[in-house]
């Protein structure tokens, strides 16, 4: 679920606490997390609902002016569902990233090359070229924008990678795993 920085903050602040979403099916799930812009995210609810039953009172807490205005933002197909957030604290993976102890990280890379490597190709890439789109990355690579990202989500997990405004860049972890992995 992708979120704007401005929303992110308001829901920090404990001003937004729902979120409004039309899916073909939900990207998170209720008692999940989700890791932010601006820190994590509990994921309490993620219930569908009818739009006609938004009231402004909840339209609000979503942030939006009133239901009706959410109810024109919301237009399109698939089934809306409401998700209830609340902020949690600073993104696990943020430490992650700046320790630079590689104990079990090369081998856990090595698992994710185990149906072709790739993983060290795509940390040479978005250290040659960060901050560049997500698009150009994989086009580099012959590789569709959604594998791709996929792909880096798994290295973000590891505390190799951190998105930018656009595009992304190696962490300090990151760049002491490349350098392991050039060295081999």
């Amino acid at each position: 679920m992708l979120l704007k920085v401005v929303l992110l903050e308001a829901i920090r602040r404990g001003e937004v606490s729902l979120v409004y979403r039309r899916w073909t099916r939900p990207s998170v799930k209720t008692g999940g997390t989700l890791n932010t812009a601006v820190g994590q995210l509990a994921i309490d609810e993620v219930a569908a609902v009818d739009p006609a039953g938004i009231t402004d009172a909840e339209a609000q807490a979503a942030g939006a002016a009133s239901a009706d205005r959410l109810r024109v933002d919301l237009a399109g197909e698939g089934t809306v569902y409401r998700v209830r957030v609340r902020y949690l604290g600073a993104d696990p993976r943020q430490a992650l990233r700046e320790d630079t102890d590689l104990t079990g990280v090369l081998e856990r890379l090595g698992r994710l090359d185990i149906r072709g490597a790739w993983t060290a190709g795509v940390l040479d890439l978005i250290a040659r070229h960060p901050g560049r789109r997500a698009g150009d990355l994989a086009a580099m690579l012959g590789l569709e924008t959604p594998s791709f990202k996929l792909n880096v989500r798994k290295l973000k997990a590891l505390g190799l990678t951190e998105s930018l405004e656009v595009g992304y860049r190696l962490s300090p972890r990151g760049q002491a795993a490349r350098k392991a992995m050039m060295s081999r």
